[in-house]
């Protein structure tokens, strides 16, 4: 398992380094830079740049190179010096930026997964074992539902329905009082209350995406041959069912985790946009609009290393689950 490990993390580096290229390279794409989207801005407010101006800011700020030139500048000073460049908009260093909004991002997306996978599978399960009956009909029903519902829209109603019966929408993660204020016991109460309709929201997709996949595993396992003959030799059903049909079910779930660290990161955006969230997923979109590619392009990076760690998460559990793939990796 050791040299299995280490050679998927060797094989990291090589796709991480192409992915910051072709992740520089895209941002560049839209016509313009930084300096003409501010340009564009402050025309808007009546204060007109030269293009003396225009050439002069871009040369400060170097983006008067090519990309490829402004591309090796920007990793070498990454592996050198750990500094990912400087964010126009915020006008000030893009690790400042993320530190900022880091945290709360990454509370609300491993509470979301969390979320996901503890209601997701024994949903799966019960709906496997009782198929057919009003239950499994009723998640079926609720698991279509949140699939087909758009983020924004729950989360519109959601807030509604919060306000109607509570009095509060729980807009942001913090009431006003508990913004600025020192971390306590009631501002972590505070946090979690607000966290409620993130949670639900963002989870909510792959939560029912998980319960049809779980159901469909669980309803090939149930009747192996490994399963009735446990059953003959007068095993308890719980136990049976923990040992054999759920372990393997688990496998595609398990292969699951690369992609879902991103789709919750990513599939939070409009979700903080409506429920106006301080977290990742609006100042990404941000720095996007005003192409402040420094910001924009680490934060895409981190994006692919994600999937990749994410990646080797789920391998590495998928090993340790099957015994036939630490088999075949010892035949290697």
């Amino acid at each position: 398992m050791l040299q299995y490990i280490l050679r998927r993390i060797i094989l990291v580096i090589p796709v991480v380094i192409v992915i910051s290229a072709i992740v520089f390279y895209i941002i560049q794409l839209p016509p313009g830079d930084y300096v003409s989207n501010y340009a564009a801005k402050m025309s808007v407010a009546g204060d007109i740049m030269s293009q003396q101006d225009m050439d002069e800011m871009r040369a400060s700020l170097q983006l008067d190179k090519p990309w490829f030139i402004q591309y090796l500048v920007w990793v070498k000073n990454i592996v050198f010096h750990f500094d990912f460049g400087y964010s126009f908009l915020f006008n000030k260093p893009v690790l400042a930026v993320i530190e900022q909004y880091m945290a709360l991002t990454l509370i609300v997306s491993l509470v979301t997964m969390a979320f996901t996978y503890l209601v997701a599978i024994p949903i799966g399960i019960y709906c496997a074992v009782k198929q057919y009956s009003a239950g499994d009909y009723l998640f079926s029903a609720l698991g279509f539902l949140g699939m087909a519902t758009p983020h924004f829209l729950l989360a519109i109603i959601l807030m509604y329905l919060s306000y109607v019966y509570f009095g509060d929408p729980l807009l942001g993660l913090f009431s006003s009082e508990y913004v600025n204020a020192s971390w306590s016991m009631g501002k972590v109460l505070d946090l979690l209350k607000h966290m409620i309709i993130p949670v639900i929201v963002i989870g909510l997709a792959n939560t029912a995406e998980l319960i049809r996949v779980m159901r469909g595993q669980m309803l090939d396992e149930l009747n192996k041959p490994n399963v009735v003959t446990a059953r003959s030799k007068g095993l308890s059903e719980t136990k049976i069912l923990l040992k054999y049909p759920t372990r393997a079910a688990l496998n595609p779930i398990v292969s699951t985790i690369g992609w879902s660290l991103t789709s919750i990161f990513t599939g939070s955006t409009i979700t903080a946009i409506v429920l106006n969230l301080p977290i990742q997923g609006p100042v990404m979109y941000n720095a996007l609009l005003g192409q402040d590619m420094y910001l924009a392009g680490t934060w895409l990076l981190f994006m692919a290393v994600l999937t990749v760690v994410g990646t080797l998460i789920s391998d590495i559990l998928l090993a340790w689950l099957d015994p036939k793939i630490r088999t075949e990796f010892r035949g290697m």
